[in-house]
């Protein structure tokens, strides 16, 4: 049965191009991750805050590069693109910026961010977001981003709207946390916003 609509962008769209380094023109960089900073991101993920909002722990340096080589290969099977977040010279992690469940076909993705805790406070995932955002909505041209948090998490409403991101509702119940269930607000972009 044919479709009556063609995919928005097609398949091999991003896996036919090297993942672009970003710059955010206010002093950031997004590049793509390296072997190299795991130590740096499983520092990170020791954080309590980061315990609190996310779902993963990293138990060891050497399971890190284990996720940095699913990153990578994530880019060419076009599931999700992960940056590093680093300051000019590229060695400083700040954090990460994420599309996540990306479907071409649809113009589709989820974002999804974490900061350091030394880099927090200082617009580090506003920053980010906002420049993938311009990337995946203009120059690659998805057409719709969405962004998903805990109700309970202010620091990233704060993102989201910053970054441009409209509050669309809230998912009842629909993320599942360490500590349990939690409603979720669901926020998006669409090109041209």
């Amino acid at each position: 049965m044919p479709y009556l609509t063609r995919p928005v962008l097609p398949a091999g769209t991003l896996a036919c191009m090297p993942q672009p380094t970003l710059d955010t023109g206010d002093g950031l960089l997004l590049r793509p991750w390296l072997d190299s900073d795991a130590p740096a991101v499983h520092a990170a993920f020791q954080d309590p805050l980061i315990h609190r909002w996310h779902l993963r722990a990293a138990e060891s340096v050497e399971e890190v590069r284990e996720w940095i080589g699913e990153w990578i290969t994530d880019w060419v099977e076009e599931s999700s693109a992960q940056w590093a977040v680093v300051e000019p010279g590229g060695e400083r992690l700040l954090g990460r910026v994420a599309l996540r469940e990306i479907r071409l076909d649809e113009g589709v993705a989820e974002v999804a961010y974490w900061t350091t805790a030394a880099a927090r406070g200082r617009g580090v995932a506003a920053r980010a977001t906002t420049a993938l955002s311009h990337w995946a909505l203009e120059d690659i041209g998805l057409q719709r981003l969405e962004l998903l948090h805990a109700v309970a998490n202010e620091g990233s409403c704060r993102v989201a709207a910053k970054s441009g991101f409209l509050l669309e509702g809230t998912k009842r119940s629909s993320g599942l946390h360490a500590d349990g269930w939690h409603d979720m607000h669901l926020h998006a972009r669409v090109r041209g916003d």
